[in-house]
């Protein structure tokens, strides 16, 4: 766990201030799902929500950039 910890503050750290705005949803998503699967592996529930939101949020901004590389958007003259 001790080990851990600097890892995850630094996750939580970089995920304030990154420049690319938020998916609210995928850190939500993210931090439910992480902090039940934290919970039930070793009580560290904080641990896994805060583990959680930066792997959701990662998860939808990549779906959002796929999605805007297939589908751009219309360019008006």
């Amino acid at each position: 766990m001790v080990k851990f910890v600097p890892f995850a503050l630094a996750a939580a750290l970089a995920t304030i201030v990154a420049p690319v705005q938020a998916e609210a949803k995928g850190c939500i998503r993210g931090a439910v799902v992480g902090g039940v699967a934290g919970h039930y592996a070793g009580h560290h529930a904080v641990v896994g929500a805060m583990g959680g939101c930066v792997a959701g949020r990662a998860y939808y901004r990549h779906k959002a950039a796929v999605a805007a590389q297939n589908h751009p958007a219309p360019q008006h003259h």
